[in-house]
């Protein structure tokens, strides 16, 4: 993993994660900068589409808002969030050329049946596009729990790695366990 240190004290991540209401037409982006030694290193806000296809374009908005040279790694809470909205991890990482990975909690069978109930035409035939692309999620172990990740930008030990070293208990890393507590919060406000 080319310039990312995992034994570096200061090692930063951008943490982002979502809440939503279904009733309302935007969702709450939250991005928290953290380091290693779990100290919260700046943060920022956005809004995007419930059911939309804006979620690539709002993680890019989050970074770019920072204006930061010194995140290591991004961290996503999913990515197929706010009611369907897909992050399209390849595009983020190739724009931003920061190694990231993206952790879901439960397995599935997928979400191509739920994307079809859901929507017809056109807008079905984007959002399966963009999840066959995500690729298939990949287990691993944080403290006594299996999470599941997709990856870009390292290898699946380092990830492993990387999550375990920014998770203190339970099995959701600290940058993604702040960000939706932020996230929540200024949705309710």
């Amino acid at each position: 993993m080319a310039g990312i240190n995992l034994n570096k004290k200061g090692i930063r991540v951008l943490g982002i994660a979502e809440s939503f209401v279904r009733e309302n037409p935007k969702s709450i982006l939250a991005g928290i900068v953290m380091r290693s030694d779990m100290i919260i290193d700046g943060f920022a806000l956005t809004r995007i589409s419930v059911g939309g296809m804006d979620a690539t374009e709002g993680v890019i908005r989050i970074f770019n808002s920072l204006d930061r040279s010194d995140i290591n790694v991004i961290m996503l809470n999913g990515c197929v969030i706010s009611w369907f909205n897909i992050i399209d991890l390849s595009r983020v990482y190739e724009d931003l050329g920061v190694p990231l990975v993206c952790v879901t909690y439960e397995s599935s069978g997928g979400l191509e049946e739920h994307i079809s109930r859901h929507f017809s035409g056109y807008d079905r035939d984007v959002r399966l596009d963009a999840y066959r692309r995500l690729g298939e999620r990949v287990p691993v172990r944080v403290s006594r729990h299996e999470v599941l990740i997709r990856f870009l930008g390292m290898e699946k030990s380092e990830a492993a790695r990387l999550l375990r070293k920014f998770t203190i208990h339970g099995k959701t890393p600290e940058p993604l366990r702040v960000a939706r507590l932020v996230a929540r919060a200024v949705l309710r406000n």
